[in-house]
C-alpha cells in the first residue's frame, strides 16, 4: 500500500498509485500499473480479517469470472496475499453516474432510457448466471466517454445455492438505504425482482434528480421504501413521457409481484424512448466508439424470429 507518499508495488509486478480509488465496507480499490503487460489495471483489497466479509469478497470474484460482458469489468486474478485477499480487474476509465447527476440531471429522455437499457441488459446477463447484484447504486456504475454504462462492484452479488444463501441469514441487512428494495429493508430473500427496484431508484433520481426516498438518517429512508408511496416520476417533471413515468413506478412498486417480470421487459419498455442522447459536456465523445460500431453490427446480424423469441432466460433461474 502507498504510506507517506511512497511508491509501493504488489506482487512484484504491480505498481500503485500514490492515492487509492476508493473504499467502503468490503475494503477498498487502488489504481495501478502492471509492469508486466504494461496496462492500467484496478486492485480491490479485503481491509477487515472478518471471516464473513472474506466470503463475500470471494463471492465477488466468483461472481465476476462467470460474467464474460463488456459491462462488466474483466477480472484478471484474484488470491490471498500478505494477509489480505486481492482482486484485480480491468480499469475502466469514466465517471461514476453519481457525479453525472449533480452536474446534469435531470437527464434527457433518451439518456434516462440509454443508461437504463444497457443496466438492464448487463443484468439480464447476470441474471442469467443466477447472479444478483443487491447493491445497484449511481455510485457503482460509471459512464464512460463512448456513453456506455459499466456496473461495478458484485461485492453483494447474491449465487442461488445453499452456500450463498446462508450469508445472507446473519440478520444484518446489506445494501445502501437510498436504492434498498422493501424486501431488503424486511431481510427477506432477495430475487431478480430487488435489482430491478434498484435500478427503478436509479433511474428515477436519473430522470428526476430526486432520489426516491430522503429523510434525516437510513432508518428513516429504509421505513419509507416498506410503507411509503412515491412521488411519480411525472410530479417532478412534467415533460416525462407517460410510459416512461408507468414504467418507473412500477418498477418501485412495494410487492415485487407487481414490478415488471424480468429485466428484459424493463430493457424492451425502455428501448422506444433510446433516442436524444446529447452528448453530456466533456463527460461523453461525439464519435462513436469501436464498441458502438461492433454493436451495431452486431445487432444487423442477431437471430430473430419465433424460434429465438421462444426462448426465456428465466426457465432455470427459479
Amino acid at each position: 500500500m502507498t504510506r507517506g507518499g511512497s511508491v509501493s508495488h504488489f506482487l512484484g509486478r504491480y505498481r500503485l498509485d500514490r492515492y487509492r480509488l476508493g473504499c467502503g465496507g468490503m475494503g477498498e480499490v487502488w489504481g495501478a500499473a502492471d509492469l508486466t503487460l504494461g496496462r492500467r489495471v484496478a486492485i480491490k483489497f479485503v481491509l477487515l480479517p472478518d471471516v464473513e466479509l472474506h466470503q463475500r469478497f470471494t463471492r465477488e470474484a466468483k461472481a465476476l469470472s462467470s460474467l464474460a460482458h463488456p459491462g462488466v469489468p474483466a477480472l484478471y486474478d484474484f488470491g490471498f496475499a500478505d494477509g489480505r485477499h486481492y482482486m484485480i480487474m480491468q480499469f475502466i476509465e469514466g465517471i461514476g453516474l453519481h457525479d453525472v447527476i449533480a452536474e446534469h440531471a435531470p437527464l434527457s429522455v433518451g439518456w434516462v432510457a440509454s443508461i437504463g437499457a444497457q443496466i438492464a441488459a448487463i443484468l439480464e446477463a447476470a441474471h442469467r448466471q443466477r447472479i444478483l447484484h443487491r447493491d445497484l447504486k449511481p455510485a457503482n456504475l460509471m459512464l464512460c466517454r463512448d456513453g456506455s454504462v459499466r456496473v461495478l462492484d458484485f461485492g453483494l452479488a447474491f449465487m442461488h445455492d445453499v452456500g450463498m444463501i446462508t450469508l445472507t441469514q446473519t440478520g444484518q441487512q446489506l445494501g445502501t438505504a437510498a436504492y434498498m428494495s422493501p424486501e431488503q429493508v424486511k431481510g427477506e430473500r432477495s430475487t431478480e425482482h430487488a435489482d430491478i427496484y434498484s435500478l427503478g431508484c436509479v433511474l428515477y433520481e436519473t430522470a428526476t434528480r430526486h432520489p426516491l426516498f430522503t429523510g434525516p438518517n437510513d432508518h428513516s429512508v429504509k421505513t419509507q421504501h416498506v410503507t411509503t408511496t412515491p412521488v411519480p416520476a411525472a410530479q417532478h417533471r412534467p415533460d416525462i413521457p407517460s410510459g416512461l413515468n408507468e414504467l418507473l413506478m412500477a418498477m418501485v412498486e412495494k410487492d415485487p409481484v407487481d414490478r415488471p417480470d424480468n429485466v428484459r421487459e424493463v430493457y424492451e419498455r425502455l428501448m422506444p424512448y433510446l433516442s436524444g442522447a446529447e452528448p453530456l459536456g466533456d463527460m461523453t465523445d461525439r464519435l462513436p466508439s469501436p464498441l458502438l460500431l461492433y454493436s451495431r453490427a452486431l445487432s444487423r446480424a442477431t437471430i430473430t424470429g419465433p424460434a429465438a423469441e421462444s426462448r426465456s432466460a428465466w426457465g432455470d433461474f427459479r
